[in-house]
């Protein structure tokens, strides 16, 4: 029998969690309480003894200052509905799971498998309400119903039952484990409705490869000489699935394509990956020569570049979109967690150093009808800004760079990326870190977390769009806690070499982790029944592919083994023992003796057939906005400051620990209160030196309505941008490129697909000719296609978008920027040209105009004028740097002006222009590659020297005055507001989020 222990505030003790849900209830639903009480309950499903629980109670789960406890008994009063919310049997609970290891510590005994700690928490309403609104609460603001479970009762059903009504959400599995055999002699519409059923997201081609492969009459002799069934088992067939999956074989950017560009030229392209990211670099390093920083690009889970001479810096951003769409705070969690275990698991190890994290939602203030299965993107904001908090701030990993983008397309999914930097030593006994390679003879070693029905079919349902039959099983929690304890094991275990290779358990889990290793040797044997799982029940094929989190995959050398393991133990870590790394040629699992998987480690990696994508580009005419739908200069500005993309990101900012490990030099937020937007981030990760690494990015997706080929140059060029304002070195700079792209593949659901697929090519043309043309190699990233919703004639895709990251060192931390104005008396200049560009930008936008004029990136000039800024920060001549992006020259003055806390006068007759252009145009024009720089007086002369001959415009000064003052062409003041006033337009949208 189950024992519950509840735990409330004490009478008179502000319940401010309360308080936030019935404000928030209020907010979202429009439900108006008169109040929200909570209280925390602890199921405790083991055997107990009543002073092992009281202990329990009295000791870790409650604060005897402000918190009333009881076992067995209620505290809930003087209510009029309570809802019960809890986790749905199998999910992850990361507070009951860290509540069963107090208890354990407690007693000093360990629970059984079967012996769980389940929490919940009860919301005690207060108000004009039933049970209909009560449902509609729970199931619209207290609980996702895809991991959650509820119960209502009222004061008298409750006093009834002693407040005992909910029982243990115990998983309960009656079906016996099997490898079941799957008959694909069958018609092509049943071989789809198998793929269908078991949402694996393979296509006809895809499921007649595999029909032909099991058919193959040599396919046959070997495993009949191997004592293998004839037929396909559900395993392999879940093995194939997970291994061709869009998500992880990339098979939109491997296709072969037919690109017309709609002037008559044809081409066709072998691989977007292979011809455009792959030869970028490649291009880019040979051109280097023995300048080459790189050191493991596109071959492990990140990239590894040169950062000092002992040490190398790794990067990586991944993408957890589908999860987040269905639950926002367990899909944004697995990304941050899931991404850190990308840069860890590179080489034999990194130590991890920083986070990042951009989001791309629709507006959280949105009032339109949602159709199915949408949640309402507030909650979706608030969720995924939760969950990457708690990956993040629990892991002891600091967030440093990020931002926010909104627009209403993204309503059918978000997008929500998130990144982790690590450093890693140079060299490890005696090979390059970066070095690895399982050896045949090692044993697969699986450490962290034991696997559960959580993420199963994760990777095959990121390869869909999002429709009514996306799973409940796809989404996975992240626990921080268990990672951070099993990566403080896994560094010790490095340093000591004990283990020759390693990676992550990231999307199709172990069938991924080790199939991929396995390429190393040319096979394996592993065995599933050895697994620890989280309960039992869980059939072979479940326990291969689920991507249940925290863990990694090991190869271990036979010698080593008890060795491994025995720390593990000591430091409470689960190390298990699957089996070994062979030269079989034959990726074969086994369940109790008996086969599960037994397929060629060729056909397996080579087997899927490429696809074949035809792309036609079309130039499409948007309506340009008159000079009376410009609004005036200074109402403008106002409200390019208040607009989502533009204000104050603070209230997420504020959220993410920036100074844990203490290395955070330039910070996410800076100026005179610490509240003015930093452009990019650098940090000091070796405490005995000032060397540095600056990390920023760039993106910009409303540019993709005009042409995604400008959309790649100018994401590219405002990474570039951010990275050389606050000191980064732009011939040492490494990129990141992360595509996330609505369906481009011609269908009857995606009849324009075509014209998708060129904005595709377009893009990945950008990415090729100006990574080259800046010298940036690409050194990782990965693609999220088919972000798409689409329920019966619904659909809604994303607008394709790419994040360009970038990182790279800054030779002394003591020469970074920050971009808040110093001192009145310095010069301001604006380095670069304005052009008429206001295609797609924030002021059009505005306006409800997309326009055609969409920016540009003259990559020469930029260089030039990026390397030459370089040179002025390393000589201390630049008092502040600010770029220009959304908004302008208008915003970005005055951002550096409130976030200095001093004046800016500035003459827009000096501005250096590209043909004729008016005030409005000058000051919102997102023309690229353009900085806002201050300079002491006395340092001036000699800043002009070092720009002599390149695009610098002489505009004005810093005033002691806290005022934006704005000279227009014909010499009257078209502006002029006080910091106050601009700062409080610039902070007040998202000030309550």
């Amino acid at each position: 029998m189950a024992s519950r222990i509840v735990v409330a505030l004490k009478d008179g003790v502000r319940d401010a969690r309360g308080e936030r849900v019935r404000r928030e209830i209020h907010e979202h639903l429009g439900i108006q309480l008169d109040q929200v009480r909570t209280i925390d309950v602890y199921t405790v499903d083991a055997a107990l003894s009543d002073e092992e629980l009281t202990a329990a109670a009295e000791g870790p789960f409650s604060d005897p200052v402000i918190q009333n406890v009881a076992i067995n008994q209620p505290l809930a009063k003087d209510f009029d509905l309570l809802v019960e919310v809890g986790f749905r049997p199998g999910v992850t609970d990361n507070v009951g799971r860290t509540a069963r290891e107090a208890i354990q510590y407690q007693t000093g005994r360990r629970f059984n498998d079967d012996e769980a700690v389940y929490t919940s928490v009860q919301y005690l309403l207060s108000g004009p309400i039933d049970k209909e609104v009560a449902e509609k609460i729970a199931c619209g603001f207290l609980a996702n119903g895809l991991i959650q479970r509820w119960t209502i009762v009222s004061r008298d059903e409750f006093d009834q039952t002693n407040g005992l009504t909910v029982q243990p959400p115990k998983v309960v599995s009656t079906a016996t484990p099997q490898i079941r055999p799957i008959d694909l002699n069958v018609s092509d519409d049943e071989l789809m409705q198998i793929s269908r059923d078991g949402m694996l997201a393979l296509n006809l081609e895809e499921m007649k490869t595999i029909q032909a492969f099991i058919a193959d009459a040599e396919v046959q002799k070997q495993r009949a000489a191997a004592g293998v069934p004839a037929q396909l088992t559900d395993a392999e067939l879940e093995a194939l699935a997970q291994t061709w999956s869009e998500h992880c074989k990339h098979k939109i950017f491997s296709a072969e394509i037919s690109y017309d560009d709609g002037e008559g030229n044809t081409e066709t392209i072998n691989s977007l990956f292979k011809t455009y990211i792959m030869g970028a670099t490649r291009d880019i390093r040979a051109a280097k020569g023995d300048k080459d920083f790189c050191l493991s690009v596109f071959k492990d889970n990140a990239g590894v570049i040169e950062f000092t001479d002992e040490w190398s810096m790794v990067y990586k951003v991944e993408t957890h979109n589908s999860p987040s769409a269905l639950d926002p705070y367990g899909g944004a969690l697995t990304g941050i967690v899931g991404v850190n275990r990308d840069p860890f698991g590179t080489g034999r190890g990194a130590r991890l150093i920083f986070n990042t994290d951009v989001f791309c939602f629709a507006s959280p203030f949105y009032d339109q009808p949602l159709p199915p299965r949408l949640l309402h993107p507030r909650r979706i904001f608030e969720g995924v800004v939760e969950g990457v908090e708690h990956g993040g701030n629990k892991s002891g990993i600091p967030t440093v760079n990020g931002s926010l983008v909104f627009d209403d397309r993204f309503a059918g999914k978000p997008l929500v990326y998130c990144g982790s930097a690590a450093l890693m030593p140079t060299e490890l006994h005696g090979r390059p870190g970066h070095e690895k390679k399982a050896e045949v003879g090692d044993h697969i070693l699986m450490v962290g977390g034991r696997v559960g029905k959580d993420g199963i079919h994760g990777a095959t349902f990121s390869s869909e769009e999002l429709n009514e039959d996306s799973p409940v099983t796809a989404v996975q929690i992240g626990d921080p806690i268990t990672q951070r304890r099993m990566f403080d094991f896994l560094i010790i275990a490095r340093d000591k070499g004990l283990y020759t290779a390693i990676t992550d358990n990231g999307a199709g889990g172990l069938s991924s982790s080790v199939g991929e290793m396995a390429e190393d040797t040319g096979g394996f044997e592993m065995h599933l029944d050895r697994c620890p799982l989280k309960y039992a029940g869980l059939q072979p094929w479940e326990i291969l592919i689920s991507e249940a989190q925290e863990r990694m995959t090991l190869a271990v050398p036979p010698e080593k083994v008890d060795e491994f393991i025995t720390l593990a133990k000591e430091m409470d870590v689960e190390a298990t023992d699957l089996g070994l790394f062979t030269d079989s040629g034959y990726y074969h699992c086994l369940y109790q003796g008996e086969t599960a998987t037994y397929l060629p480690m060729s056909f397996l990696h080579e087997g899927a057939p490429q696809m074949k994508i035809p792309a036609k580009w079309e130039v499409k005419q948007h309506a340009e906005p008159t000079a009376a739908d410009l609004p005036a200069a200074d109402e403008a500005l106002e409200t390019l400051l208040s607009s989502l993309n533009v204000c104050s990101k603070e209230c997420v900012v504020r959220r993410y620990d920036h100074e844990v490990q203490g290395a955070t030099v330039q910070k996410p937020l800076t100026g005179v209160d610490n509240d003015g937007p930093a452009d990019g981030s650098v940090v000091r990760p070796l405490f005995d030196s000032f060397a540095g690494i600056s990390t920023a990015h760039g993106i910009c997706p409303r540019y993709s309505d005009i042409d995604t080929y400008h959309m790649m140059a100018c994401a590219i060029d405002e990474a570039l941008r951010n990275y050389v304002s606050v000191g980064g070195n732009i011939d040492h700079v490494a990129g990141l490129d992360n595509f996330c792209w609505c369906d481009p593949v011609k269908s009857e659901r995606t009849p324009d697909g075509e014209y998708k697929a060129a904005q595709l090519v377009r893009a990945n043309k950008a990415l090729y000719e100006y990574c080259l043309a800046f010298g940036v190699p690409l050194i990782s990233g990965k693609d999220s296609m088919k972000n798409d919703y689409q329920i019966g004639d619904t659909k809604i895709s994303i607008p394709p978008t790419v994040l360009f990251s970038v990182i790279g060192k800054v030779d002394d931390v003591r020469q970074t920027v920050s971009m808040d104005v110093k001192r009145p008396g310095d010069k301001v200049y604006l380095l670069g040209m304005t052009k008429a560009e206001l295609g797609a930008s924030e002021l059009y936008t505005q306006l409800g105009f997309v326009g055609n004029s969409v920016p540009t990136v003259d990559a020469k000039t930029a260089l030039l004028r990026y390397r030459t800024l370089n040179r002025a920060q390393q000589a201390g001549l630049i008092a502040s740097c600010h770029d220009l992006s959304d908004g302008g020259l208008g915003v970005a003055a005055a951002e550096a002006a409130f976030a200095g806390g001093f004046g800016v006068d500035i003459d827009l007759s000096q501005v250096r222009c590209d043909g004729t252009l008016s005030d409005v145009e000058i000051l919102y024009s997102e023309s690229q590659s353009r900085l806002l720089v201050t300079v002491a007086p006395d340092k001036a002369e000699e800043f002009e020297k070092l720009f002599a001959g390149q695009e610098v415009s002489v505009l004005g000064e810093v005033t002691e005055q806290p005022r934006l003052k704005v000279t227009g062409l014909d010499g009257s003041v078209i502006i002029d507001r006080d910091n106050a006033v601009l700062k409080e337009a610039w902070q007040a949208p998202l000030r309550e989020m």
